[in-house]
Order: structure tokens, then C-alpha cells, then sequence
């Protein structure tokens, strides 16, 4: 089974060694480094996220892909995801088109609502108008995919009228649909032929099977085979088990509780975070143990990629650097010897 495995990261504020914040600068700047870190140690995919808030460092995710790229030669580079429905469509594609020559074809665009609003108020949109914005913009994009001149129109953007839109891709731009876990999600992507990459933030990965049955039996009724299946989850590697979930506990504690109170969800439990990382949506854990549970959720869920999302809150860049080294170094090799044995 030939799976590609991956990290993100969203550019949480992270302290310091000294325990203070970090500045936006200092957070970017360890992002590309640990992008570097990535291919140096074996990852097939750095992902970054989009945000426009003061938790997280990074509002423009291409221009840190483009940083790293700069620097690397192998690793493919994308977004985690970008927010497609407070963007506009054709500067998306120019900006990934540019990232994509630049990278020498290893751009890739992850296409999402995003779970936070920040960027709504911020661009001038209407939050009643989340739906048809996300669809509408997501129609133009994948029209500029397969065509060089485009001639478009809807009720969110000025109308195209046989518009030409440079630079186009080069090699290809690959192109997913972050979806968080509703089946008119899942039939969207599949009515655009495009890859679907699954935002598993909780419970047991297996909930999320009848979505993957969707998008098949959706693309059956097409007579298409399907694209590409991933999965983005948390995770977090150390050199033990017990300490992992030790390390790890109150910086995603905090996060969770921080974006819990905006959201009326009740504080994050040790009972709880400790059922997820057993058997839920956090793969924490000594390479083994980590390695042990992606291989069973790739199995579960027939996957093409899975992604682990490993920054989490304030956890330091030390410990995250750490946490990429085994990643690449223990748990990619792990994997793949335990597919090709099953």
C-alpha cells in the first residue's frame, strides 16, 4: 500500500526557553526550520494553517511554504487548510500556481471553510453568507484548474468573461477538499473529481467510515474511480508513552479550553484527553505506538495520505523539533514495514 504520511502545523504561539511568548517573527521563523527538519528526516508532506488570530502566527501559509521551499528539494508543501470562503478564488490559484513553480511542482492547495470566523469580519463578508461563498468561490477555483481561460459568474465575485489567469500551474497542482465531517461536504468533493483529506479532531477515527463509503459509493454512481483519501489528526511523538501524554497534556489542555470558552464547550478533562490518546483522535505516544495506530487507521479508512498535526498551543519548539525527528526517523519506517507485512 503506498501511503504518504505527513505533518501540519496551524503556528501556534509557542514560549520560549525563558517561558515567555514568542514573537510572530520567532514562531515563523521555527516553522521553517521545522519544515527543513521535515524532509530532512523523511516527511512527504508539510502542511501549514491559516488563521487571524493572535494565537497563531500564520495569516499567509504560502508565503512560509515558499521560505521552506527555498530550502528544500523532495518535501511537497501545502496549506492546512486555506480558507477558501473568505479568499478570492483566483488569487488562491495564483498564489499556489506561484508556489508550485517555485517548489518545482510540490505545491499542494488543502480547500476549506476553516473552523474558525476571524477572517470573515476581517475581509468584510457576511457570516449568513458561509455557505454559498464557500461553494461559489470552490466552482470558479476548480473551473481555473482545468482551464486557462475562464469564463465565470455567480453572486460572491465579479464575473469572468473568457479571462485568462496567470502563471498557470507548471507540473500540476494538486488540489483536496479539507472536509470536517458532513456528507454534503463529502459529495462536494467528489463533484469536483477532487481528493478529500478528513479533519479527525475526535473519537474514534472508525466513526468517520460511513463518510469514506460516501465519497465511494459517490464516485461509483459517476463512473469514476476515486481520488485520493487523507486524514489530519493530532499527534505528538516522544521517547515514552507516559511522558508523551505528560508533555503534551497541558499545552493542548489549554488550547482546547481557550477555543472551548469562545465555543461554549465545557473544559477539556484528563479522563477524556486520556481516552482519545488510547483510542481516539490523538496519536501520542513512544514511534511504536504511534505507528501501531495510524497503520490502523489507514487500514480502517483505506487511505492515500495521513497527516499529523503537530504543534499543539505553547508546546515549545524544542519539544516540537524532537517530536518531527521521530516521526520521520521512526514511526514513517515503522508504517511502511507494517503495511507491506499485512
Amino acid at each position: 500500500m503506498d501511503v504518504q504520511l505527513g505533518l501540519s502545523t496551524f503556528g501556534d504561539i509557542t514560549r520560549g526557553p525563558d517561558g515567555e511568548l514568542l514573537s510572530d517573527a520567532q514562531v515563523l521563523s521555527n516553522i521553517v526550520d521545522e519544515g527543513v527538519l521535515a524532509e530532512q528526516v523523511g516527511v512527504d508532506f508539510f502542511g501549514v494553517g491559516e488563521h487571524h488570530r493572535a494565537d497563531f502566527a500564520v495569516s499567509a501559509p504560502e508565503v512560509v511554504l515558499a521560505a521552506i521551499a527555498g530550502r528544500t528539494a523532495r518535501i511537497r508543501l501545502g496549506s492546512a487548510v486555506t480558507v477558501l470562503s473568505s479568499d478570492d478564488p483566483v488569487r488562491v490559484f495564483q498564489r499556489f500556481s506561484t508556489l508550485n513553480a517555485v517548489s518545482s511542482g510540490r505545491a499542494e492547495a488543502i480547500l476549506g471553510r476553516g473552523s474558525f470566523t476571524e477572517s470573515f469580519p476581517l475581509f468584510g463578508l457576511e457570516l449568513g453568507d458561509y455557505n454559498v461563498l464557500f461553494e461559489e468561490k470552490l466552482d470558479l477555483y476548480a473551473r481555473l484548474l482545468q482551464n486557462q481561460r475562464v469564463t465565470w459568474s455567480g453572486t460572491t465575485r465579479a464575473a469572468l468573461e473568457d479571462q485568462g489567469v496567470w502563471p498557470q500551474p507548471g507540473p500540476g497542482l494538486a488540489t483536496w477538499i479539507g472536509v470536517g465531517g458532513t456528507p454534503d461536504s463529502v459529495v462536494r468533493a467528489v463533484k469536483y473529481d477532487l481528493p478529500m483529506m478528513l479533519a479527525i479532531i475526535g473519537g474514534n477515527p472508525v466513526r468517520f467510515r460511513p463518510f469514506v463509503d460516501l465519497y465511494r459509493r459517490a464516485y461509483e454512481q459517476i463512473g469514476k474511480d476515486p481520488r485520493g483519501l487523507g486524514v489530519h489528526s493530532h499527534g505528538f511523538v516522544w521517547d515514552c508513552d507516559e511522558g508523551a501524554q505528560d508533555v503534551l497534556w497541558p499545552h493542548y489542555a489549554q488550547v482546547m479550553d481557550r477555543i472551548g470558552a469562545e465555543r461554549g464547550w465545557p473544559p477539556m478533562q484528563r479522563e477524556t484527553y486520556a481516552r482519545e490518546v488510547g483510542g481516539g483522535s490523538i496519536y501520542a505516544g513512544t514511534p511504536e505506538t504511534v505507528a501501531g495506530r495510524i497503520v490502523q487507521t489507514i487500514q480502517t479508512l483505506g487511505l492515500a495520505r495521513f497527516d499529523m498535526k503537530y504543534s499543539h498551543g505553547t508546546l515549545p519548539h524544542e519539544d516540537l523539533m524532537r517530536s518531527i525527528e521521530l516521526y520521520g526517523t521512526k514511526v514513517i519506517p515503522l508504517v511502511r514495514d507494517m503495511l507491506a507485512g499485512s
